[in-house]
């Protein structure tokens, strides 16, 4: 599946460039990176805050606190997040696996065997989302 990012290219190179048409991407993509800087900046706020619970629950815990995971509870539960006891058996196993390929991120990907890319169909009659 071709992403949206191959179907404007697709329009821009296959049909004549009119200004309107090019006005009318230039909106739809400036629109698009609103958006996803608001996404980004909504997401750098949840990690920032569930960075700050974790330290703080690891420093709660080095200085001997009764009850150091209390920074983490709150974050979690907050977004909605803490987990039930019938969830902790899928949640320690889905932790296994990330940790399994995290360790493996840093290794480099096998290269792949490519086909010989033929002409393709760039779609000219297809209209962008407006």
């Amino acid at each position: 599946m071709r992403s949206e990012f191959d179907d404007i290219r697709a329009h821009i190179t296959a049909e004549p460039a009119r200004a309107g048409d090019l006005l009318e991407l230039a909106h739809a993509l400036l629109d698009d990176l609103e958006q996803l800087r608001t996404r980004e900046a909504i997401l750098r706020s949840h990690y920032l805050g569930l960075l700050t619970a974790a330290r703080a629950t690891v420093a709660a815990d080095v200085v001997g606190d009764q009850a150091p995971l209390t920074f983490l509870e709150h974050e979690l539960a907050r977004h909605g997040q803490l987990p039930d006891g019938e969830q902790a058996p899928r949640i320690l196993a889905d932790a296994a696996g990330a940790q399994a390929m995290l360790a493996h991120l840093d290794e480099p990907a096998p290269p792949r065997a490519r086909a010989p890319r033929g002409p393709h169909c760039g779609g000219v009659s297809r209209r962008l989302r407006s």
